[in-house]
């Protein structure tokens, strides 16, 4: 009888998915979405998110980049779940046995960070915005993990922790590692309360995390539109090989892609800036606005209305200011 147990008891172990590395002591649930690293240069990959919203397709629906270098694995954001996180790390060890070594964290939304944990436990040094104390210590970050603990539960969980940098970028800077030359530019607040993207100098890579939404509608939020405008005209792309957004693939054409989204956001401001200045009811300015340039984009029915109003606000404010 016993032995009969034991068996069965194998048999169930054989059939869980534990997802265990040295050092790490959870068990993360088994994400059915596909995952599959797209190979840029040589050494520089990203996995391509699904277009969809924030809790659709597990939790899939952000970009992640690594670069291989000499000295280990460098990580550019860690997608929104530790379920999706621990499957990169599988897909990443059938790519390079060098462990991950540094993450940089393109700004602190939950669909770029929830899954750092992974990397955390394994030992990477995480390299995030200043600005990201915003998010960790004013309770969004804890109030958006609470709702992803249900509405992508069981791949966020009540175990899932939200992770802080250990280094506080105020500034752009430059990291040799391994080979590589990594220039991290610190564009402050835009998207978010804090944003940067990073350049993999040598294989003319750029990670622009959300200051760049390819082929779909960008989400606004709460953002610094002005800022991030600006941060689209400060952003260099001649000679790139390739340029890797939040959202969507990686832009074969990257002036393009930055014409898209500075397009998108340009109107906006003009729209609900003609609307504040003139005392013009939200309601009345949005179906006044001609849309036809961006409704066929994906997201445009989930996000556009969202995104103007909260335009309409900010640059309410902004008239105040």
């Amino acid at each position: 009888m016993k032995q009969m147990i034991a068996l069965l008891g194998a048999a169930l172990l054989a059939l869980t998915p534990v997802h265990l590395f040295a050092g790490e002591s959870a068990v993360y649930a088994p994400v059915s979405v596909p995952m599959k690293p797209v190979k840029l240069t040589d050494d520089v990959y990203y996995v391509e998110g699904l277009a969809g919203a924030a809790t659709e397709f597990e939790g899939f629906i952000s970009n992640a980049g690594f670069v291989i270098t000499g000295d280990g694995v460098v990580l550019f954001d860690a997608l929104g779940t530790p379920a999706l996180a621990w499957q990169l790390r599988q897909e990443i060890r059938k790519i390079t046995d060098k462990p991950v070594v540094k993450v940089i964290v393109s700004h602190y939304h939950a669909d770029h960070i929830l899954g750092l944990e992974v990397f955390k436990d394994e030992g990477a040094e995480i390299i995030a915005p200043a600005e990201a104390t915003i998010y960790l210590d004013t309770g969004v970050g804890r109030e958006r993990l609470e709702e992803r603990s249900l509405s992508l539960d069981p791949w966020v969980t009540e175990k899932t922790r939200l992770v802080p940098p250990d280094v506080w970028l105020n500034e752009s800077m430059t990291l040799e590692i391994g080979g590589k030359r990594l220039s991290i530019l610190h564009l402050g607040k835009a998207h978010s309360d804090g944003d940067i993207a990073m350049l993999v100098e040598p294989d003319k890579v750029l990670f622009t995390g959300d200051i760049l939404f390819e082929g779909r509608v960008p989400f606004v939020g709460s953002a610094d539109t002005l800022g991030w405008l600006e941060a689209l005209e400060s952003m260099q792309t001649s000679g790139l090989e390739a340029l890797v957004p939040g959202h969507g693939p990686s832009a074969s054409d990257p002036d393009a892609a930055i014409v898209m989204t500075r397009d998108y956001l340009a109107y906006l401001r003009e729209v609900m800036g003609a609307a504040v200045e003139d005392f013009t009811d939200f309601d009345v300015a949005y179906e006044e606005a001609d849309w036809s340039r961006f409704e066929q984009l994906p997201a445009f029915e989930q996000a556009n209305r969202v995104n103007a109003y909260g335009v309409y606000l900010s640059m309410s404010d902004e008239a105040l200011e």
